[in-house]
């Protein structure tokens, strides 16, 4: 007897293949691809008389401009998005990190529109239950008990705003496994696990690979709970990965629906696991599920139409032709941020991140996509009140991301691009005079920091403005917490944009080079 289990994991609402960046693309992912991947799959394991088991994995609510469509301009909501994983025939589902971000009612609405049960074992509510569903489930077929768990990155509270998971405790996953997973050993013949979270090490070498915040808590889990674990199926990371670490099958299937991971349990007469394999399949070269395709494209239609809306103009030149570049040499896009954010928020000083290599900028005319699909995060903003001290800390912090290669020049840390490209944890700041340089050693690189003409002296008191992620020390900046802020807006930066924009119908694109960096 075999048992094939199919997983996808980090779609974030990408359901047809485009990044919107223009109409009518065929980009090589999308839920509408990742389906035809699983049917395809389906009907092979199907032939073989296999077991099939299909898990959503968590991050399904947020990421694309269509899920933020859904979420802020829709009447029907979640509704149309819960129809194509409705439709897909999953067992279970996760909740992923980002489900939170449009708060408790939407992510609610999801888990109880959804056709398969939404697993998330160590996310607790005041009364110490499983806030959101069982949790595991068993199924039984063809005389196998088959269990299936779902955990979740305890490390939400990092992340999001306190009144947004209020009541809610996140437990370590290994600590919530090692009460649970020796009692659904007992109950099912094969245990599978499904985490919305990655590796915090070497899959070879058990060597870290990020600090050991718990965020990630993938390759501990196997270290102690693996002897009662037969499948692990993760994500969050993006990463893809296909193979055995510490002798248990594990994937992870990217993002966007890129790939879909499976495994393949072959069991002996006693129902023990024999043999395993794991892989991942590339979708990009699937036809769009038609199913999925019907059941989005009207309200994909409506999301484009609205993407095309004009908002402002430029004057000058403002597009994106090089993220590197525009790291490392300030970019009037950023410089028009951290106005937006100033503006909004009343502090003199701000940082913002360009958050991945496919932002374009703005051209001539800024419309609603250009917008979102530059600044993909719903973020709002918190004002901080930080010490001198706090602010050079988190510039140290910062100017890590950067380093020379052999020729001297200036690149993304790999570490830091490996194995997740972490470019929204590398701030730009306006408001203040700062230089980096990149021939002195980790935490011995900001050599100039000026407020208003003067040297920021370490006791003095700040109030610099970033987005809520950043505020409540998101990124690893240790420096800032949620103590430290002084003011918040609850209004989304995508909104504050196009509020900034109403007001100033015109932007001009400048730079004032206010940062610079020395290698």
């Amino acid at each position: 007897m075999k048992i094939t289990i199919l997983e996808t994991s980090d779609m974030h609402g990408f359901v047809l293949p485009t990044n919107f960046t223009e109409r009518n693309m065929n980009l090589p992912f999308s839920m509408a691809k990742a389906r035809s991947k699983m049917d395809e799959r389906t009907l092979l394991a199907q032939s073989k008389g296999n077991i099939i088991l299909k898990i959503e994995n968590g991050d399904l609510l947020q990421g694309s401009a269509l899920a933020y469509y859904l979420a802020k301009k829709s009447k029907s909501g979640v509704h149309d998005l819960v129809e194509v994983t409705n439709a897909s025939g999953y067992q279970v589902g996760l909740l992923g990190n980002h489900e939170f971000n449009y708060g408790l009612n939407y992510l609610q609405s999801y888990v109880d529109q959804a056709a398969y049960p939404i697993l998330a074992a160590n996310v607790l509510n005041a009364s110490g239950s499983p806030a959101f569903g069982p949790e595991y489930k068993i199924i039984e077929t063809q005389g196998i008990k088959i269990a299936i768990i779902g955990f979740l990155t305890q490390y939400i509270p990092h992340w999001e705003q306190p009144a947004t998971i209020k009541n809610l405790t996140f437990q370590s996953v290994v600590t919530t496994a090692k009460k649970i997973l020796p009692q659904l050993h007992e109950l099912a013949d094969v245990v599978v696990v499904a985490y919305h979270g990655g590796f915090e090490r070497d899959l070879n070498t058990g060597e870290p690979t990020e600090a050991l915040t718990g965020e990630n808590e993938g390759y501990q889990l196997l270290k102690e709970c693996g002897h009662w674990i037969d499948a692990f199926v993760t994500g969050h990371q993006h990463r893809e990965i296909a193979q055995h670490v510490l002798g248990v099958p594990v994937v992870q299937p990217g993002y966007r629906g890129a790939f879909v991971g499976e495994i393949e349990l072959e069991l002996d007469e006693d129902k023990k696991v024999i043999h395993s394999t794991a892989q991942i399949h590339e979708t990009g070269a699937m036809e769009p599920s038609k199913e999925v395709v019907s059941i989005i494209s009207d309200i994909s239609k409506e999301t484009e139409d609205w993407l095309d809306t004009p908002m402002g103009q430029v004057s000058g030149e403002m597009q994106i032709k090089n993220p590197m570049l525009a790291r490392v040499s300030e970019h009037p896009y950023i410089e028009f941020i951290n106005k937006v954010q100033m503006e909004a928020s009343g502090a003199k000083i701000s940082g913002t991140a360009l958050f991945n290599n496919e932002a374009r900028g703005f051209g001539q005319v800024i419309t609603m996509r250009s917008i979102l699909t530059n600044y993909i995060y719903p973020n709002t903003l918190a004002v901080l009140r930080l010490t001198g001290a706090d602010l050079k800390a988190a510039l140290e912090r910062t100017a890590e991301h950067l380093e020379r290669d052999e020729q001297g020049d200036i690149i993304f840390s790999p570490r830091f691009v490996t194995p997740k490209p972490e470019y929204y944890n590398y701030d730009m700041y306006e408001g203040i005079d700062y230089t980096i340089d990149l021939t002195q050693p980790i935490g011995h690189r900001i050599v100039a920091l000026t407020f208003e003409g003067y040297t920021i002296t370490a006791q003095e008191q700040l109030d610099v403005v970033v987005n809520q992620y950043r505020a409540v020390g998101g990124g690893n900046y240790d420096m800032f917490d949620a103590s430290k802020i002084v003011k918040e807006i609850t209004v989304d930066m995508t909104e504050l944009i196009a509020e900034y924009l109403k007001k100033h119908p015109v932007i001009e694109a400048t730079v004032n080079h206010n940062f610079k960096i020395i290698h």
